[in-house]
């Protein structure tokens, strides 16, 4: 193990036209996280990288500046230079399977078509990662956008990304804390 303890990483992709959607919530979960600790990222590893410390654990933040696609390139630089292991890394994610707004902690698991899931998993060489995910729904009846047309849309008026990204630093900060299996608990 390196100098710290785990590796929070929030996905998502570059560029304003990418700011506030629903593919970004990770993103906005490691800049809630960032701000509440009085923590400012540095360019490293081809994102935006961060340590502080939740409670006496130091912790490393990264926000891959690569598109989702290639999200792997820099968590795998990152996991590497740390020394981390694969269940040191907590990935904040978007989750279409969930309900909007709907937070839920798991250690591991499939990557159903989440493009940033499987190059994470390629570089890691495993899909065990501890994961942090964000509900964002799918398209509504009569809704005409496909599911990535849908995911790379801004939220609704209705729905509250900043509640979602607090409730996703919670349950990041209870995983490294508490552990995934009470994270789990408190997130199923």
């Amino acid at each position: 193990m390196g100098y710290v303890d785990a590796l929070i990483v929030g996905l998502g992709n570059p560029g304003s036209r990418y700011a506030r959607t629903r593919h970004n919530i990770g993103w906005m979960a490691v800049d809630a996280l960032l701000a509440e600790h009085g923590a400012t990222a540095k360019a490293k590893h081809h994102g935006r990288y961060a340590e502080l410390r939740l409670g006496d654990i130091p912790v490393a933040v990264l926000a891959p500046e690569t598109f989702m696609n290639d999200s792997g390139r820099s968590v795998g630089a990152c996991v590497r230079d740390l020394r981390l292991g694969v269940d040191d890394v907590i990935v904040v994610y978007d989750d279409i399977e969930l309900d909007p707004g709907r937070v839920r902690a798991r250690a591991g698991g499939g990557l159903k078509g989440h493009n940033g899931l499987r190059s994470m998993a390629d570089a890691l060489g495993s899909p065990d990662f501890l994961r942090v995910r964000c509900g964002v729904g799918r398209p509504g009846r009569g809704d005409p956008r496909d599911v990535a047309a849908y995911v790379l849309s801004a939220f609704e008026a209705d729905e509250d990304p900043d509640a979602l990204a607090a409730e996703a630093v919670r349950c990041a900060e209870a995983i490294v804390v508490d552990g995934i299996a009470e994270a789990e608990r408190r997130w199923p």
